[in-house]
């Protein structure tokens, strides 16, 4: 494994996380257009959800055969072919004349999105190794972080120059830029020696293996629906900021910037916390603190009917504390089930994860963002599996030890000392 040239050791943190950033943008810039696109098209609320859940669900298909297709062909052709493609949908989605060939070209989107996430992850592994990659995945989630605040932000300055039509030119400029950068400017990481031969089948058998693993249900279910919790209220950000708070399409980091601190404060609390305090203890201090954020969602709910800023947004910034507490760590001990297919966990972890957000995008969005109550009690719901499968997992993986063995250096074990 060499190291990059000193330039591309610079630009490569900002080139992942413009990568990484696709994902945020398709979803939270459009947001301000929703009264827009429904008027032009004349659909309702319930139907606009369904512009986040198409495409979320052609992110997570396409997500399980990013990396493997970049296995076989090298990092960077994936990547250059993902954001041109996207590219080619954003000017489809600029000039439908329907709403079902807008959705098609969401679900187009969604399967070409998914490219530079999945394969940049590959690539920081493939460039550096333990303390340097870690620190180079941090400084790609903390740049990545403020994406979900600009994203509406920049959705809500486009609309005045070109109305909906202009999210979707500037989506087009944005991957074209990137998809040049990325052509320019990134190192192939995966040379011809050590690619693989891309086969579906044998893809799909040693997913299917996954799932004659005990453990690894407990572990996939706890890390999905964790963010799921958060995602509700993420994807109800159109009916909770211009409905139930009655602001303008230029409010809504009201919304996303108490997630966005939430989130970075979590992920770098949880790094603090790695070499000083057990697994058993981060994992617990996490669900101790969605559980505190979730209590005070229903009790806010109930005491303000009508929600009120900024008290009603808060406890998003404690439920985006827990979910990265906890995250990490529910990751690292899924992955570590199976030593030599991480990669392939990681494509079903994403899956999962992706598929559970389509459904809380397509389905309970829209049944339940028509009160603060039901969003509350709705990702409350969704914690409490959380905890529950957490604790499923501490009964199932408990093993015998000797006298006096604590249960949180078991759990350690089993991330330092993979089965």
């Amino acid at each position: 494994m060499n190291p990059p040239p000193r330039a591309a050791r610079r630009s490569l943190p900002w080139l992942l996380a413009a990568l990484s950033m696709i994902g945020p943008f398709s979803i939270d810039a459009i947001f301000p257009a929703f009264p827009l696109i429904g008027a032009h098209f004349q659909v309702d609320s319930a139907a606009l959800q369904q512009l986040i859940s198409v495409y979320l669900l052609t992110y997570a298909a396409m997500s399980l055969f990013h990396g493997a297709i970049s296995d076989a062909i090298g990092r960077k052709p994936v990547m250059v072919a993902g954001m041109l493609v996207y590219a080619l949908a954003s000017v489809l989605a600029a000039v439908s004349t329907s709403f079902a060939m807008l959705l098609a070209c969401r679900a187009l989107q969604g399967a070409c999105a998914g490219a530079g996430l999945v394969v940049g992850r590959a690539v920081i592994r493939d460039t550096f190794e333990g303390p340097a990659a870690q620190r180079l995945m941090s400084q790609v989630m903390m740049i990545f972080g403020v994406s979900p605040v600009i994203a509406p932000m920049v959705g809500a300055w486009l609309l005045p120059l070109g109305g909906w039509h202009g999210i979707f030119w500037f989506l087009l400029l944005f991957t074209l830029l990137l998809s040049a950068a990325v052509a320019i400017w990134l190192e192939e990481s995966h040379p011809p020696a050590r690619r693989t031969t891309f086969a579906v089948r044998p893809l799909l058998a040693g997913y299917l293996s996954f799932g004659r693993d005990r453990p690894f249900w407990p572990l996939l279910i706890s890390s999905s629906v964790n963010f799921a919790g958060l995602f509700l209220f993420i994807a109800s950000a159109p009916r909770i900021v211009l409905e139930l708070l009655h602001l303008s399409a230029q409010d809504f980091p009201w919304l996303f910037v108490p997630v966005v601190v939430g989130l970075i404060s979590g992920a770098w609390l949880s790094g603090r916390l790695a070499d000083r305090r057990s697994v058993c203890f981060t994992v617990n201090l996490g669900y101790a603190v969605m559980l505190l954020a979730c209590v005070l969602h229903v009790s806010l709910a109930l005491a303000l009917p009508q929600p009120r800023l900024p008290w009603s947004m808060l406890p998003l910034v404690l439920h985006g504390v827990g979910v990265q507490l906890a995250f990490p760590t529910l990751t690292l001990l899924l992955l570590d089930r199976f030593p030599h297919l991480r990669g392939g966990i990681s494509s079903v972890q994403a899956f999962a994860s992706l598929l559970l957000s389509s459904l809380v995008a397509g389905v309970l969005s829209p049944l339940l963002s028509s009160t603060m109550l039901s969003l509350s009690l709705g990702s409350s719901t969704l914690t409490l599996i959380g905890v529950l499968s957490w604790y499923w997992y501490g009964r199932i993986s408990r093993v015998p030890k000797a006298p006096g063995l604590a249960r949180d250096v078991e759990l350690q074990a089993q991330i330092t000392e993979p089965r």
